[in-house]
């Protein structure tokens, strides 16, 4: 059951919070273009805000002119110095076309919410906005698109058609209808593998999950991506499951089942809210081990407004 608090800024009045459209994805394209993927301010679950700087997407080599007062003597070009008499200095141009991958859960524990909208439906949107981000700056894009069923793997391709593919594949994904469950391999550990084995080295991977059973193998093989690209793990929550409601007696519902739960009990109100703060600080010790940049994204949060704090707003 979905309980909306307040309209979301960015977000039309007749968008569903249960599920997302290509049309609706597409249309986060012009709120896109106010977000900055160069700066990472993100705010951590428990050490407060810090500022971060992602790495650069590099520099390839242009050509040498003479050596002009107030060049930088770490550019000097010895060897063509060494054929001339006249001291020369690299020209460098950014390389362009950066490799961004999105990584989107879509497994049946984020078709849940509260407020607001679904976890699914707020990552897909935080998804589509960063794809259209990629696209406005230049790079390629790519991603990971994976529920308990089925695993879409998009190869990083440039311009406005990757984003057009990548929002077309995440509305029409099996999984916001098929919720299976899944054999062998738990899914999370699945996609983090096939991460590995598409990611080239600087790139910029944006993991965007609730991150539920974040295995010891998923998180080694997260961590060897993180040794080699950028990564920012955006942490997907609803409130209930951060706090359970005042003590009472409460419905939940889906469209195939219905339960009460009830929530007197001080030692389990106790225990459930434990057992979060748990899961959250093992995430955060995980990202601040391998400098992976940690982003919490309630399901009540407008994703522009919540994206535009953690990586920066363009000026231009």
């Amino acid at each position: 059951m979905v309980r909306q608090v307040h309209r979301l800024d960015h977000v039309p009045d007749n968008e569903s919070p249960v599920s997302v459209s290509q049309a609706g994805l597409i249309r986060l394209n012009a709120p896109a273009r106010s977000i900055a993927l160069d700066v990472l301010r993100v705010k951590s679950l428990q050490t407060g805000a810090h500022v971060s700087h992602f790495r650069g997407r590099g520099m390839e080599f242009d050509e040498s002119r003479p050596y002009q007062p107030g060049d930088d003597p770490r550019s000097i070009d010895w060897r063509v110095t060494a054929r001339s008499t006249t001291a020369y200095t690299k020209l460098f141009r950014e390389e362009r076309e950066r490799p961004v991958l999105v990584v989107v859960d879509l497994r049946a524990n984020m078709h849940f919410a509260t407020r607001g909208c679904f976890k699914s439906v707020n990552a897909s949107r935080a998804a589509a906005l960063l794809s259209w981000a990629a696209h406005h700056r230049g790079d390629r894009l790519g991603g990971l698109i994976f529920g308990d069923t089925t695993h879409r793997e998009l190869r990083p391709r440039l311009g406005r058609g990757a984003a057009l593919r990548f929002m077309h594949e995440l509305a029409e994904h099996p999984d916001w209808h098929n919720r299976g469950v899944a054999e062998g391999a738990e899914p999370l550990t699945l996609a983090m593998t096939a991460l590995r084995r598409v990611v080239r080295p600087g790139s910029l991977v944006v993991v965007i999950s609730d991150f539920i059973g974040f295995s010891r193998s998923a998180q080694s093989t997260l961590s060897n991506v993180a040794r080699h690209n950028e990564v920012l793990a955006v942490f997907m929550s609803d409130p209930l499951e951060r706090q359970l409601p005042p003590p009472g007696r409460y419905r939940i519902v889906s469209p195939d089942d219905e339960l009460a739960i009830e929530t007197f009990s001080t030692a389990a109100r106790r225990d459930y809210e434990g057992e979060f703060v748990r899961r959250a600080q093992a995430l955060e010790a995980f990202c601040q081990r391998y400098g992976v940049h940690l982003m919490p994204m309630s399901t009540d949060e407008d994703p522009v407004s919540a994206l535009q704090t953690a990586l920066g707003r363009r000026t231009h």
